[in-house]
């Protein structure tokens, strides 16, 4: 069974910066396939926060765009959200997953951004 694996929130200020890491078990799992993170905020729907194709297409949210940023190493089969100047609204559960094939939701990883 294919599990995603959601790393790199915590708890930072607003205006700060992380970057997220998603990996995949089996490891080579993302390899060919285009990747996503979403977040869901507290009593909110889960939403697309930004999307990245094998040969790196992107498309961002409108909400987090000039602030946001995905990226992928395809030799490390890892897809990454760095996320900058960070607002208390962008506090949620950030999860990754393959939007063409997806898979069980993992455990996600959590970003607070406090005021």
């Amino acid at each position: 069974q294919v599990q995603l694996v959601e790393s790199g929130g915590g708890l930072v200020q607003a205006g700060g910066s992380l970057r997220l890491s998603c990996t995949s078990s089996p490891r080579t799992f993302l390899s060919g396939k285009a990747g996503a993170w979403y977040r869901q905020a507290p009593g909110k729907e889960r939403e697309l926060v930004a999307r990245i194709s094998y040969t790196r297409n992107i498309d961002i949210s409108d909400s987090v765009k000039g602030r946001f940023t995905i990226s992928r190493d395809n030799a490390k089969n890892t897809v990454y959200l760095e996320m900058n100047s960070l607002k208390p609204e962008d506090t949620a559960v950030y999860y990754c997953n393959t939007p063409n094939v997806p898979q069980p939701w993992g455990q996600g990883t959590q970003v607070t951004v406090s005021s």
